[in-house]
């Protein structure tokens, strides 16, 4: 028993478990780790950013720059670097952009700090100094502001392109202006007057293979990507009754069984069934409708009787669909086939099917803008993986807007670089003004703020020593909205807008993220969980009697 007791830290824990401590054990090693995390999507960052081919564990294929998507689909494990990942996560969902400049900053304070460790500054002040400079970041932030759109300007199209223009530039670089204009055509067509309640659900995008991007358009309403099941296939005016029931004869909860004895009876037994179901869709068509939507089956005597009575027929198979359908044409779904009252019926100008590639697809499209609660992208492309590519950058697009219209009025800084570079300059004064230790890690936070102009220099193939010192030369004399232009690496005002909140958000994330893991001084890492392991080879257990 004293022996084992000799052993210290090992015989606190369970056998099996791993305990690292110590700046090189575990505050380096989780630095390292970042720092690794952040070099595979730096290369991707800004309009210039490289594709990453992402094969995840069902082999499914992903071709993107999108920093949310790699991240999701590569199943990084590292402990610290799962909290930038987070942080990022949080970035995407409460912004719906951004998520890459989290991680790229992230890893450039990291190593900022690592360096500052190896100088003999403790972690502690290091956290000080940037909790500081976090700060007045976000407070500098609001002097940088270039443009203000209020809730006004929040419905004129224009507006709303210029402000999620540069989103969309960094996933489709040289496609910017036509998605912007899609986009913002499709967000105004659902926005309410108080634009506070802006709901992105309400702008949907319905992929179609074939065809090129420039032959997109918004269609005002929902494209079902379904053909009818009967010969009708366009119905001006529409009464729409939603069924959530399978359509046809109805059956018993229980099996009976019925005993017949001649001809007759057999005649009259089956016709009996027909006269049900057809008093069934006459009920329905003599309420005025001239259109069923049913998530259920339909049998063939109920799809005879719907040819019948000139009734245009739909089938939508997914639930999700049927209510997005619901809100669109304001109809209120029935549970039972019978005839459907006029405040429970939906109304639309036009349903007609069209063919597009090779596919048909059933359009329900509103002439007023008053009737319209959903619009729908139809997106064309040549492959699955560019339309997958194209519906996030749109999704990056409508997240912008809803964050627009949530903060409004929306306030912009200078982008490409402009505003990180400004940030950073006047950082570098503040700790200039600062007694404390804290000034070295105020310093390094400034410093880290260099990452963004040198990466869209290096991915635009550019020399980002000589872009970076074009960039405080040109801020020292003023031109604070400079940032880099990455067609030909010269330093100018290039129109780029970044939002503020996108950025106020992005820094507490980040600084907050990077402050846990700085505070991290030991890693506790218990046995995994389940039985012993198979023998290697394969070989059952008794072969080898």
């Amino acid at each position: 028993m004293m022996k084992n007791m000799k052993r210290g830290v090992p015989n606190l824990f369970k056998e099996g478990t791993k305990s690292l401590s110590g700046l090189e054990a575990a505050v380096l090693r989780n630095i390292e780790a970042c720092q690794q995390l952040a070099d595979i999507t730096r290369t991707s960052f800004g309009p210039n950013g490289m594709n990453k081919l992402v094969i995840n564990h069902i082999e499914k294929i992903y071709v993107t720059s999108d920093c949310m998507t790699i991240l999701k689909e590569s199943e990084i494990m590292h402990p610290a670097a799962k909290m930038i990942i987070l942080a990022a996560s949080m970035q995407e969902t409460e912004i719906g952009d951004g998520s890459n400049y989290v991680i790229a900053l992230a890893g450039s304070l990291l190593t900022a700090a690592a360096e500052l460790i190896k100088m003999g500054l403790h972690p502690s002040d290091i956290v000080a100094g940037y909790n500081n400079a976090g700060k007045k970041a976000i407070e500098l932030l609001d002097e940088l502001t270039v443009l203000e759109i209020n809730s006004k300007q929040m419905h004129d199209a224009s507006f709303l392109a210029k402000g999620i223009k540069s989103a969309i530039a960094a996933k489709q670089f040289g496609q910017e202006d036509l998605l912007a204009g899609l986009v913002a055509e499709a967000c105004l067509t659902v926005m309410p007057k108080n634009v506070y309640n802006f709901n992105v659900d309400n702008v949907r995008v319905c992929k179609i293979l074939g065809g090129s991007l420039n032959t997109s358009e918004v269609v005002q309403g929902v494209v079902i990507p379904y053909d009818t099941m009967g010969d009708l296939s366009e119905v001006v005016d529409a009464k729409i009754a939603v069924f959530t029931c399978s359509l046809g004869s109805p059956e018993g909860e229980t099996k009976g069984t019925v005993l017949i004895h001649n001809a007759e009876e057999l005649m009259n037994f089956s016709k009996s069934e027909e006269t049900e179901v057809e008093n069934m869709i006459k009920s329905v068509r003599d309420s005025g409708v001239n259109c069923i939507v049913t998530g259920g089956a339909i049998d063939d005597m109920a799809l005879h009787f719907i040819e019948k009575y000139k009734i245009m027929c739909i089938k939508i198979s997914s639930k999700f669909e049927l209510r997005r359908l619901c809100r669109a044409v304001k109809a209120r779904p029935q549970v039972s086939v019978q005839g459907v009252s006029a405040q429970d019926q939906g109304y639309c100008s036009k349903i007609s099917v069209r063919e597009l590639g090779a596919r048909r697809v059933t359009v329900f499209s509103q002439d007023k803008k008053d009737d319209t609660a959903v619009a729908t992208v139809l997106l064309r492309a040549s492959t699955n993986n560019i339309l997958e590519d194209v519906d996030r950058a749109i999704d990056d697009g409508v997240n912008v807007v809803k964050a627009m219209c949530k903060y409004a009025p929306a306030k912009f800084v200078a982008g490409a670089g402009a505003s990180d570079i400004e940030l950073a300059r006047r950082l570098t004064a503040h700790a200039a003004t600062t007694s404390s230790l804290d000034q070295y890690s105020i310093k390094a936070f400034a410093e880290a703020l260099e990452v963004f102009p040198r990466t869209l220099a290096e991915n635009a193939g550019h020399n980002a020593i000589d872009v970076l010192s074009d960039l405080y030369s040109s801020h020292e004399k003023g031109n604070v909205n400079a940032g880099v232009d990455v067609e030909d690496g010269s330093v100018k005002d290039t129109g780029v807008l970044d939002l503020v909140i996108a950025k106020k958000q992005a820094l507490k994330l980040t600084t907050d993220a990077v402050v846990t893991i700085l505070r991290v001084d030991q890693i506790i890492q218990a046995r995994r969980a389940g039985g012993p392991k198979q023998p290697q080879g394969g070989q059952h257990w008794d072969d080898t009697d």
